[in-house]
């Protein structure tokens, strides 16, 4: 969720709470795991607070697992920061603290950076139209009934941990992530260690504690629902600049983040993919980035967009040669005041990778374990 880095009162955070009360209503118990800590800690209400603990997290910077997303609100709140803890990745190394998610899912690694990038406006829509035909290209098989949408990705993320008014860094390690949804996006499963302790995982299947079987849209999308979106660019801008009118920062960036989010884990039937693409060359500030690294060390060509709030870019990192999606990062590029100072530009504040994606035949079933 794109946010300034503005402190909040105790009266705002009230306010908040409240707000994720009202959210989460209609989420099932899955996607109330799921949120508790990207949504919580945007309100300072964390996983710590929840075992009773004397620790706070403010986040500093948009929250990357990006399915399964509660409603973003029209007000603002801090951003959530992420950086890697005790991995490698585009050949530079972070040393030291700690390696692995412990501590209820916490680490405390340094920071990881990189150079960043140039950006240019050179180019963008040719690109953009190589990436589209591409996606176009690349048929995806039709998702049927009974069966599920398997994505594993490698990610990592870190926010800001207050403990005694002492403010640091504090990380999930480069982890793997997997999910499991069906076509209508009533049943899934989660697996993702930063989210919750069990190896097991955790559902992500409807109707919700209350017996509620929200909709989807577009925002917490299912396949049937992506499969009926209008394919053409300019009709689905204007519904995506529409539906999520007053909130993020800005209207393009915000537009420009909702279709980052159907890239990673969800599954646009081919025609809508590179609708999405060609939408996307039609928002203003979109950027090329000639070099980005993914959280799996590959290198690739980034389509990008700066937040001159946030002062963070994202990027959507392509193969260079086939356009195909690698995942995204997202870097701080400028400085900006309060507790955002600490992180420093050329913080690499979100980092994922597309690993595997494919159809399935069973919940929790793999790709390797099919036929």
């Amino acid at each position: 969720m794109n946010a300034n880095t503005s402190r909040q009162n105790a009266d705002e955070r009230a306010e908040g709470a409240q707000l994720f009360d009202r959210t989460t209503r209609d989420l099932p118990p899955g996607r109330h795991q799921f949120h508790k800590e990207r949504m919580m800690a945007q309100i300072h209400e964390t996983q710590t607070e929840e075992r009773g603990a004397a620790t706070s997290t403010h986040p500093m910077a948009p929250a990357k697992t990006r399915r399964f997303r509660l409603p973003r609100p029209a007000i603002a709140l801090p951003a959530l920061a992420a950086v890697l803890a005790g991995v490698v990745v585009a050949g530079v190394a972070a040393s030291g603290g700690g390696t692995g998610i412990e501590d209820g899912g916490l680490a405390t690694g340094p920071a990881l950076t990189t150079t960043v990038g140039v950006a240019s406006t050179k180019g963008v829509p040719q690109l953009l139209d190589r990436i589209a035909l591409a996606a176009a290209e690349d048929g995806h098989p039709t998702v049927e009934p009974g069966q599920y949408i398997y994505v594993e990705s490698k990610t990592a993320d870190t926010f800001l941990k207050t403990v005694d008014d002492k403010t640091t860094l504090a990380s999930h390690a480069l982890h793997t992530r997997q999910v499991w949804e069906s076509p209508d996006g009533t049943k899934g499963w989660l697996i993702d260690p930063a989210v919750n302790d069990s190896p097991e995982g955790e559902t992500l299947s409807l109707p919700d504690e209350q017996g509620n079987t929200p909709e989807a849209y577009l925002n917490s999308p299912s396949y049937d629902y992506l499969a009926k979106l209008t394919t053409d660019p300019d009709a689905l801008l204007a519904k995506i600049y529409k539906e999520t009118e007053g909130h993020g920062n800005t209207p393009d960036q915000e537009a420009f983040t909702t279709i980052g989010d159907l890239l990673g884990e969800s599954y646009p039937p081919a025609e809508l993919y590179s609708a999405l693409f060609k939408a996307a060359a039609k928002i203003p500030g979109v950027v090329v980035v000639d070099d980005a690294v993914d959280a799996a060390g590959r290198h690739g060509v980034a389509v990008a967009r700066l937040d001159e709030t946030s002062g963070q870019r994202e990027e959507w990192i392509f193969d260079r040669k086939t356009h195909v999606f690698l995942g995204e990062r997202t870097v701080q590029v400028n400085t900006v005041g309060g507790e955002g100072g600490l992180i420093k530009p050329g913080t690499v504040v979100f980092t994922s990778a597309i690993m595997n994606r494919a159809i399935v035949d069973g919940i929790k079933q793999t790709p390797s374990q099919a036929g």
